[in-house]
């Protein structure tokens, strides 16, 4: 199969999913009740909204159009995902903390997944900057490294 039948779509995919992942990212660094966690994630939320700017970069370059109703739809589970029964309506879930940076470390991996795939197309689309797909992809490698410490660290 030719990227070109399965490319746009992945990427539209991915953008729809890094758009809610910000927001996520946002909003932990917002709420978490450990201090450092928060000032942690504050920080990589500016990187995945780096990462976000490179991946809408990297579609315009090989002329893939975003797709706003995808984009509503991920932000939209992103928003719902907030109200999920956790046993308390006041107050946050003691296990909040916990599901919310396991939340954020899928969100790493699948864009580690997304750059590496990238990677392996830099031969059929010159547009593809190996250099710089290596240096996203080691980014988020180093980002999954951190947040699996601060889980190891809450749970601890």
């Amino acid at each position: 199969m030719q990227t070109d039948d399965w490319l746009p779509l992945y990427l539209r995919d991915h953008y729809a999913g890094a758009t809610a992942g910000v927001r996520l990212f946002r909003r932990v660094a917002d709420s978490h009740s450990v201090p450092e966690v928060r000032d942690c994630v504050a920080r990589l939320a500016d990187e995945v909204q780096q990462d976000r700017d490179s991946l809408a970069e990297i579609m315009a370059a090989l002329d893939v159009r975003r797709d706003s109703l995808t984009e509503y739809a991920a932000v939209a589970g992103e928003f719902l995902g907030r109200f999920k029964p956790n046993g308390s309506l006041w107050h946050r879930s003691p296990g909040a903390d916990v599901l919310e940076l396991e939340a954020l470390s899928a969100a790493v991996a699948a864009k580690a997944t997304l750059w590496e795939t990238l990677l392996s197309c830099t031969a059929s689309h010159d547009q593809l900057d190996t250099a710089a797909l290596t240096a996203l992809h080691e980014r988020a490698l180093a980002q999954e490294r951190t947040v699996k410490d601060l889980h190891e660290r809450v749970i601890s």
